[in-house]
């Protein structure tokens, strides 16, 4: 007679517990249990229990290979999902397996659950595991397919609602009611009373901040660096043909005795050229189409190292009608040039390097994990941390976003020309562009003072990078390893050809040769959805809940000939205040706090049986909790504090 020893865990999470029976079937390499019934004195299933079982066999079942788990209806109760964590076997022999579950099991279902250490495809000894693994994947591409979000636009999950969506990638409920009582929380009245900012409760102190400051220059330019957009502006070594900006118009801004030239040849001139916008569509409001400015603006650093507006451009081909405004100009010429820019900005922020790049590149990760690692694939317990709630909250951006009545269709360019900035932006997308080190390089900008997003972002990506290569380097101790993983190589190809439609231009990888390849993009990925996101939403209430801050939508045409304007000028051009009601809520909704986040370098799901990794995680963390340590002491000094990076506010994945 041998003796199994069971600890089965039920998952922390509400109703995760049930009164059904939960019947479990061990298999292995020789021979299998009979069916059994867990089942102790008293309430077994419970959300957080670990209850203790005996499984008893006549003799070793060997290698243990797969534990069975089936449930099946107590008395006529209704329906109930019961969520199991993990399940650890003792075998006779004293060996200890882990079968992580993190799922929800229904009635008359049944799964079967890995165990024991991570395994690739070619390291299999067992042919009733390769069937398994087969299995399992042919199931997961038949749950989880790709369609196209629009012409020439990268793929997402093929789910239409998230009701579609199986338990485990969906918003827990708990968030879900979280989310739907901060979209109520706002309604027109209270937007109306927001303006008696001591009234509201919901006015923070950079919101605040913003209101007092988007005026001023200085302020402008910091934004560009360490706003909710920072990835965009590029020291200029030479002046655009189609941006003549002269000697005489921009002296006086800078500091005394010198010149543009020189301070071209010093590395102070920065530029902001949103080309991409050119001759995109527009929305249409009462009968007329709504200009986008597809406008440049340079940027003088100053001796007292600010950012500040030198001069904008709003349309790419210079003209007499297109006249290069200037700090010295009208009050409320200046101030509609800058908030012109700033309405492009937006639009180019929320359609490209909000949604996009960190969203639906997100989903695109998340999908190809899904469906081309099986549960026992080191690749899969290492992203799936990163993969949670992505598909939930992309379904409801989509119509938040794209739908009939969403932010897209109350923007500038409508949602036809916001889905042509993606579009555009796609094709312009490359590898480099999304690895921050060299991002950062090729910009010119590795060392602009006070560039915060840069000095956190980057010792965030060494951190992960770090993480990265000691476990990359522990479960592929070869480059063939890597090459010979089919299951990685699958992964890898459906990105390339469903994210970046096989434009092997961008520089992406589709096939991996190396383990320093794999690494790479492996950090890349794990950045992008958790440190990439964190610091282009986070801030959005801060930034954009002062409409003049960050229009999304300018119903007057820009300034043609200067001296024209007026406040009342500004004020016909700025969003209406349904519009200002429909994108404050929206971006409340997006700012706020919720339940059930989960930081990054926390992995609350236990998956690795390898002590190694574990090792490796808790190192992980530490060096996580030490950079918090280090921008909180910074933060303390700086009258606007940039938190958006602070370890414990980051995410593990795009599930807001």
């Amino acid at each position: 007679m041998a003796e199994y020893k069971l600890q089965v865990s039920t998952g922390y999470l509400p109703s995760a517990g049930t009164w059904d029976h939960v019947y479990v079937t061990l298999i292995g390499s020789d021979g299998k249990s009979e069916k059994t019934e867990l089942d102790n004195w008293g309430i077994d299933f419970y959300a957080g229990k670990t209850g203790t079982y005996t499984v008893k066999t006549s003799s070793s079942l060997g290698k243990l290979l797969l534990v069975k788990v089936e449930k099946d209806p107590f008395l006529n109760f209704e329906e109930e999902e019961w969520y199991c964590s993990t399940i650890e076997v003792t075998t006779p022999e004293g060996e200890a397996n882990l079968f992580p579950c993190h799922r929800w099991i229904s009635r008359e279902e049944y799964v079967e659950l890995r165990g024991g250490r991570a395994v690739k495809y070619f390291e299999e000894d067992y042919v009733v595991l390769i069937e398994h693994r087969k299995k399992e994947l042919t199931l997961q591409k038949s749950l989880y397919q790709w369609k196209p979000l629009a012409e020439g636009l990268l793929h997402t999950s093929s789910f239409e609602n998230v009701s579609e969506l199986p338990a485990e990638v969906r918003f827990r409920q708990a968030k879900a009611k979280e989310m739907l009582k901060a979209t109520k929380q706002l309604n027109a009245d209270y937007i109306i009373d927001f303006l008696d900012r001591t009234a509201c409760p919901l006015w923070f102190h950079k919101s605040e901040y913003v209101a007092e400051h988007w005026k001023e220059d200085d302020f402008y330019g910091y934004q560009f660096l360490n706003g909710i957009n920072p990835t965009l502006i590029k020291r200029c070594s030479e002046l655009p043909r189609n941006f003549p900006v002269t000697e005489e118009m921009v002296k006086t801004f800078l500091a005394e005795g010198s010149s543009l030239m020189r301070e071209i040849g010093k590395g102070n001139i920065f530029l902001y050229d949103q080309k991409k916008l050119d001759g995109i569509p527009t929305n249409v409001y009462k009968g007329e189409s709504l200009t986008v400015t597809p406008g440049l603006c340079l940027f003088y650093l100053n001796p007292q190292n600010k950012l500040m507006p030198i001069a904008i451009q709003l349309h790419q081909q210079p003209s007499e009608k297109n006249p290069i405004f200037l700090p010295s100009d009208l009050e409320t010429d200046w101030l509609l040039a800058k908030m012109f820019i700033k309405n492009a900005d937006t639009l180019d922020h929320e359609a490209v390097h909000h949604l996009m790049n960190t969203h639906f590149m997100g989903e695109v990760y998340t999908v190809a994990t899904l469906r081309c690692f099986p549960v026992i694939h080191p690749l899969y317990k290492l992203l799936i941390p990163h993969c949670k709630s992505t598909l939930d909250i992309n379904i409801r951006g989509r119509v938040g976003l794209m739908g009939p009545n969403g932010m897209f269709g109350n923007s500038s360019a409508g949602r036809e020309g916001m889905i042509e900035i993606m579009r555009r932006s796609l094709r312009e997308m490359t590898y480099s562009s999304v690895c921050l080190p060299e991002n950062i390089a090729a910009r010119g900008l590795e060392s602009i003072p006070n560039y915060y997003y840069r000095d956190d972002g980057l010792k965030l990506w060494y951190i992960i990078n770090n993480f990265v290569r000691a476990a990359v380097e522990y479960l592929y101790p070869l480059d063939a390893d890597v090459y010979k993983d089919r299951e990685l190589q699958e992964w890898i190809g459906e990105i390339f050809t469903y994210g970046l439609l096989g434009n092997k231009a961008s520089g992406f990888p589709y096939s991996f040769h190396s383990i320093e390849e794999l690494i790479k993009f492996i950090t890349m990925v794990i950045f992008t959805v958790s440190v990439q996101h964190a610091a282009v939403n986070s801030g959005q209430f801060d930034y954009y809940f002062w409409t003049p801050n960050g229009p999304l939508i300018m119903h007057k045409p820009p300034p043609t000939t200067k001296g024209q304007s007026s406040m009342e000028t500004i004020m016909e051009t700025l969003p209406n205040v349904g519009e200002t009601v429909a994108t404050s809520v929206l971006i409340n909704q997006l700012s706020s706090k919720y339940s059930g986040v989960v930081p990054l370098g926390q992995y609350p799901e236990k998956r690795f049986d390898e002590p190694e990794l574990t090792q490796m995680i808790l190192e992980f963390q530490a060096e996580l909790s030490k950079l918090g340590e280090e921008i909180v002491k910074r933060n303390s000094h700086l009258e606007l504090p940039y938190d958006y990076l602070l370890p414990s506010r980051i995410e593990s994945s795009v599930s807001i």
